[in-house]
């Protein structure tokens, strides 16, 4: 990692990750392996923004431990990268079992349950579902029906979290994601 961390994927340790490395990566992971419109990619980093931010219009009184978790939700692609879910189910369980051993180190970096609690797990799904629909017919090129039959029909949003789907430029990404985590550490 840039921080000098070294990370073992086979027995990630919590104290080798650092969120400027998580935030980082991820600000320079293409969802969508890069297949979407526009001159930038869009990000892992911004994807969990917007998932963060659909989260809250769902559940806006929950903890800011578990909005912590749903923002760190996909938080192990900053070493593994984002796989598009047809071929995580080609390579199978040892992309599953990696991504769960170092989300798991990430929660316990960040003094969070490991696995997620079943309310962020929920959460994170429904929203990251909405996301996944949003991002799909916005940036992807999927019809709404198309977007509709694989991740369902999400509620209206309002035009905060619409704008969240503009992609912006890693660096942009980076700090945007650095500076949400911020505020959701205790005491912020």
């Amino acid at each position: 990692m840039l921080s000098g961390r070294r990370l073992n994927l086979l027995d990630p340790s919590p104290l080798d990750i650092e969120i400027e490395d998580i935030a980082h990566g991820l600000a320079r992971v293409a969802r969508w392996n890069g297949q979407t419109f526009g001159a930038q990619i869009y990000s892992v980093a911004q994807h969990s923004l917007l998932v963060d931010a659909i989260a809250g219009h769902f559940a806006p009184s929950i903890s800011l431990s578990t909005r912590r978790a749903v923002l760190l939700h996909d938080a192990a692609e900053y070493v593994i990268g984002d796989i598009i879910s047809p071929f995580k189910a080609v390579i199978g369980e040892a992309y599953r079992e990696t991504e769960q051993r170092v989300l798991a180190a990430v929660m316990q970096r960040f003094d969070l349950p490991a696995p997620m609690t079943k309310i962020a797990r929920d959460l994170a799904k429904k929203a990251d579902h909405a996301a996944a629909y949003l991002e799909a017919t916005r940036l992807a090129g999927f019809s709404e029906a198309e977007a509709a039959e694989i991740f369902g029909v999400p509620p209206a949003f309002p035009s905060t979290i619409h704008a969240l789907l503009n992609p912006w430029g890693a660096d942009d990404a980076k700090i945007r994601f650095l500076a949400r985590f911020a505020e959701l550490q205790p005491n912020a």
